[in-house]
């Protein structure tokens, strides 16, 4: 079966960095897209960045733009988070996920993830 498993979260200081990292197996194709969510307490979850197996970044949600960047090392099955500039408000459980349908526009719609990992904390606080 596919499985998604996120590490990498912890408590970190506002303009610090974390590197979250996302390790697939199971999955039938090497061409899967992989998405990264976030859900934070009293809000839905959201898209934050979606990566294809090519390594091209499809989507950055713009609250993140210039300070998160995904990417992916498909030899390894594993994709990245590399979050620099941390906010208070980045503080989130950020999830992985992917599915064979699975596709993201450039202007943020995110469908098709049938697949998920099981989350990894992030919190920003001083």
């Amino acid at each position: 079966q596919v499985q998604l498993v996120e590490s990498g979260g912890g408590l970190v200081q506002p303009g610090g960095s974390l590197r979250l990292s996302c390790a697939a197996s199971g999955l039938t194709s090497d061409y899967y897209v992989i998405g990264w969510f976030r859900q934070a307490p009293g809000k839905e979850r959201e898209g934050v960045s979606c990566i294809s197996s090519s390594n091209s970044i499809t989507y950055c949600a713009d609250s993140v733009k210039g300070r998160f960047t995904i990417s992916r090392d498909n030899a390894k099955n594993t994709v990245y988070l590399q979050m620099n500039s941390l906010k208070p408000e980045d503080t989130a459980v950020y999830f992985c996920a992917t599915g064979l349908a699975a596709y993201c526009s450039g202007s943020g719609l995110m469908i098709g993830f049938r697949y998920w990992g099981q989350g990894t904390q992030v919190t920003v606080s001083s």
